[in-house]
């Protein structure tokens, strides 16, 4: 085949893969969503392009929007050049507002820490100078893609995990610092990158699945359900296929209507983009299946 050939197929093959419309420049993925200060703020991964392995990545940005829509870049917030106790693999983070600081929780080198700033925006600073996860804490759960989840009765939850499993643990007062042992938990199929919440009293689980289709190894965004966030777990389903090797996300409700914020891949598996569309319910509380759009949503009033 041509060169020339190559080139063409190449490009159409990218330009296919990310049809939906992004809203973060390239390249990002695992988009974190929290509103904050009056505006709304996504902490996603950054891929590094060219990049022939997640490992590579090293650096994480923040990114803040008035309307979901056009976004403005924070800039970079914390690197691996920030820590001592780990070189690579800065993969999918999360963030939490206490009591007036902003703690980042990070996944490096297969280890969590957790940063602190007193802005949305970082700068972020190590607040503990060595993991607050190690590797291999809990038999079958790799540790990387933290979430953070605060209770209604303020109990601050940290989920993670990937490879076979899913864990939990709750975190003390001062949220960098572990409330007991780590629990392992039973999710239906899990992959990695996992994310909760909470609607109707009902605790929402969604992770992405591994599945084998045409040779492949995919990933479909699956949940489940619970009356507490520790489970018992009922599997209800598929919300999302993107046609990925990777569908970590984040949602979130604002104003009755809920959000999906996922990626989607670029030139490669290593290059993503991120994109957002509408979530919805079905009247018993199951979630509708997304659709990806081309359009993505519409920008939302701007609050005063």
């Amino acid at each position: 085949m041509k060169k020339q050939t190559l080139f063409l197929l190449g490009l159409l093959l990218s330009t296919f893969s990310w049809a939906q419309k992004q809203i973060l420049p390239d390249f990002h993925a695992d988009p974190s969503i929290h509103f904050w200060e009056g505006k709304y703020w996504l902490y996603p991964s950054t891929d590094e392009k060219g990049s022939k392995t997640w490992n590579e990545m090293k650096r994480w940005s923040t990114y803040s929007s008035s309307d979901l829509v056009n976004w403005k870049d924070e800039g970079q917030i914390f690197s691996l050049d920030d820590i001592s106790w780990a070189s690579e693999a800065a993969f999918a983070p999360d963030a939490m507002e206490w009591k007036g600081k902003y703690y980042f929780f990070f996944p490096a080198g297969f280890q969590i820490g957790v940063a602190v700033s007193d802005r949305p925006n970082g700068p972020f600073k190590d607040a503990l100078g060595k993991p607050l996860i190690k590797a291999n804490a809990i038999d079958g759960v790799l540790t990387f893609d933290p979430c953070i989840f605060i209770d209604d009765d303020n109990t601050p939850y940290l989920y993670y995990g990937g490879g076979f499993g899913a864990a939990v643990v709750k975190l003390k007062e001062d949220v960098i610092t572990l409330d007991g042992e780590i629990q392992k938990l039973p999710l239906k199929n899990y992959g990695e990158g996992i994310w909760v919440h909470k609607k109707d009293d009902t605790y929402y689980f969604s992770y992405p699945i591994h599945i084998e289709r045409d040779g492949k190894t995919k990933q479909l965004l699956a949940y489940s359900t619970s009356d507490s966030p520790t489970g018992p777990f009922e599997y209800r389903g598929i919300i999302l296929d993107n046609d990925s090797r990777n569908s970590h996300h984040s949602i979130t409700e604002i104003d009755g209507q809920s959000y999906l914020f996922y990626h989607v891949q670029g030139p490669s598996p290593y290059e993503r983009r991120v994109c957002v569309d509408y979530l919805n319910y079905y009247e018993d509380g199951s979630i509708q299946e997304v659709k990806m759009t081309k359009e993505g949503i519409q920008p939302l009033p701007i609050k005063q």
